[in-house]
């Protein structure tokens, strides 16, 4: 990273001493590689100063620093930056009379600006072909309708809202199917719409008030010819705007172990009054369900519908990534894996897919696709958003554990993961992985936003692993090492993701551990052969090791990295695919 060229304006802010941006047209604050971004930083001190500023990436290491005159009054600075380093970056910045530091915005602590410059792996990871648009594997809620931010993020589907509680709050026969979007990304088809079902409005509702699929609606018949409007327009904006997407995905419920609250035969009618009016309308429908919070607990439900039917009634499933009461930096997703009780190692995130695909398998419709269609990772239980917090270090981990646990979805089965959330909002501090900077609590629909590590993270994993198939656990790892093989579609090339994780150097009270790291040995070509292997690192950043005897030693870490090799057959000998995935 360069920065060069200070060009010095007067300026008419007084919100700080300090303030520091990294201003975007696309508001995004994440940048090209290569390309030119401005760093602009304002000052406001009472005497001529000057004033000394570093970039850092998510690890704390400074890769640009300067200083330049901070003229008495206020002033805004802007410097001229290119970067071909990859990554998350923070903007810290210190008058040499005045002191102070960059001020607090938002959610975003004090100290730091952020930004983030976009991995291009082209040269390391070939283009992927796609027989049909849903096999990319990634989606997101929060960021709905901003096509650019999206498309920065590598994101490909979006939850559109077509419950009946949305459409018609006020009464029955008030919508009319149109067919029509405001949302530039399915317009454009660039987006894909898994569209929501849950949620029953007050006029159809036993209780008098909304629920959220709690029960049954009243008028039965009433909601079967909803299902069946719903299906109609879904299919016209499939051919309209989608027509690559081969398939159009419904989801029934929301974390009914939640919201359910009537009985088990009148879920399975719920689902039988849906599957049947969108099947009426819509040949290509995939309903999907039942969405527990958990994998284990959507388990748990499909056991006990399967003897009432739900089998007939569901053509995919869908579950929550959730998998502790805490899904936080403190409770990884691989927290459980190590644990010497096989009760409390059965709750990991990967035993709990590994449980669920095998419930698919039996009691289901074999090779069904599976979408985990939220998983979040949240501040610490008990933390706030706040001027001193988070920390470097919490920021840091929250974007690992985001990282390894969407490659876990994916490793362990899922056709496809959705990020949760775009930027921070109230009552449940951190599940943003971008700070919003407008509101000190985080609000809905954030638009003034600027990057976690999360956020670059999430870039590298969907430039990585999008247009990939699933090959599964690599076998034999030791306890403690985990990885994941994928095939990227269309070239066969196979792609490794590979991490170590030890609860003793994990924990927020010692600190996550940065440095921590294991030795490990990775088939990647025959025995008796040697080449070179590219290794990307989880912001994208590529480097070539040499390998020797078709092995290649790595440095694994708590931050996932990702190794892209030639030898399809060597890959999918090393692995073992997940009960009953197909990945077409």
């Amino acid at each position: 990273m360069t920065c060069a060229s200070p060009v010095t304006a007067t300026s008419s802010s007084s919100s700080g001493v300090i303030t520091a941006d990294t201003p975007s047209a696309d508001g995004t604050r994440m940048f090209a590689s290569g390309s030119t971004f401005p760093i602009a930083i304002t000052t406001s001190p009472s005497g001529a100063d000057t004033l000394a500023w570093s970039v850092s990436d998510s690890l704390g290491n400074t890769v640009a620093s300067g200083s330049f005159p901070a003229p008495a009054g206020s002033s805004t600075t802007t410097l001229s930056c290119t970067s071909t380093l990859a990554g998350y970056f923070a903007i810290s910045a210190t008058l040499a009379k005045a002191g102070g530091t960059v001020q607090t915005a938002g959610t975003r602590p004090t100290g730091i600006a952020t930004f983030g410059v976009l991995p291009n792996v082209t040269a390391s990871v070939p283009t992927p072909t796609y027989a049909h648009q849903e096999q990319h594997r990634f989606g997101m809620q929060g960021f709905n309708g901003w096509t650019g931010m999206l498309n920065a993020l590598g994101i490909t589907s979006t939850i559109d809202d077509r419950e009946l509680s949305a459409t018609e709050s006020n009464g029955p026969n008030t919508w009319t199917p149109t067919a029509a979007t405001t949302d530039n990304g399915y317009a454009s088809g660039q987006i894909m719409r898994l569209v929501r079902l849950d949620g029953i409005p007050a006029w159809d509702s036993p209780t008098g008030a909304f629920n959220d699929s709690s029960y049954l609606p009243t008028d039965q018949a009433g909601y079967q010819t909803y299902m069946s409007l719903v299906g109609t327009e879904t299919e016209a904006m499939r051919q309209k705007y989608l027509p690559a997407m081969a398939k159009n995905y419904y989801q029934m419920t929301w974390e009914p172990n939640q919201f359910w609250l009537d009985t088990n035969a009148n879920f399975v009618q719920l689902y039988k009054l849906a599957y049947t009016g969108l099947h009426a309308t819509d040949p290509n429908a995939v309903v999907m369900g039942p969405t527990d919070a958990f994998p284990a607990l959507t388990t748990q439900r499909l056991q006990t519908m399967a003897p009432l039917g739900l089998a007939q009634y569901l053509d995919g499933i869908a579950t929550h990534g959730y998998y502790d009461a805490g899904t936080s930096p403190s409770h990884p997703p691989e927290r459980l894996a190590t644990d010497p009780s096989p009760a409390n190692a059965a709750n990991a995130l990967m035993n709990q897919m590994r449980g669920l695909r095998q419930e698919m398998q039996k009691d289901y419709k074999p090779g069904m696709k599976l979408f985990a269609t939220e998983t979040g990772i949240s501040y610490d239980l008990g933390t706030s958003y706040g001027p001193n917090y988070p920390t470097s270090n919490v920021l840091f981990a929250q974007g690992a554990v985001v990282a390894r646990t969407h490659i876990i979805m994916l490793g362990e089965g899922a056709d496809q993961t959705y990020v949760f959330y775009g930027a921070d909002y109230p009552a449940e501090p951190g599940y943003g992985t971008f700070f919003d900077l407008a509101d000190p609590q985080g609000a809905y629909g954030a638009t003034n936003v600027s990057p976690k590590p999360a956020a670059l993270a999430i870039a590298a994993m969907t430039r990585v692993l999008d247009g990939t198939t699933t090959l599964g656990p690599v076998n034999g790892t030791p306890s403690g090492v985990y990885a994941y093989g994928f095939q990227q579609r269309g070239t066969g090339i196979p792609i490794t993701a590979l991490w170590t994780h030890n609860n003793a150097v994990w924990s927020a009270s010692t600190g996550f551990s940065q440095t921590y790291s294991v030795s490990y040995n990775l088939s990647v070509d025959a025995a008796g052969t040697s080449g070179t292997v590219q290794v990307l690192d989880w912001m994208g950043n590529a480097s070539t090791v040499a390998y020797s005897n078709g092995v290649v030693t790595l440095n694994l870490t708590e931050m996932p990295m990702y190794v892209v090799s030639k030898n399809a057959s060597v890959a999918q000998s090393n692995s073992t695919v997940p009960l009953g995935y197909l990945g077409t």
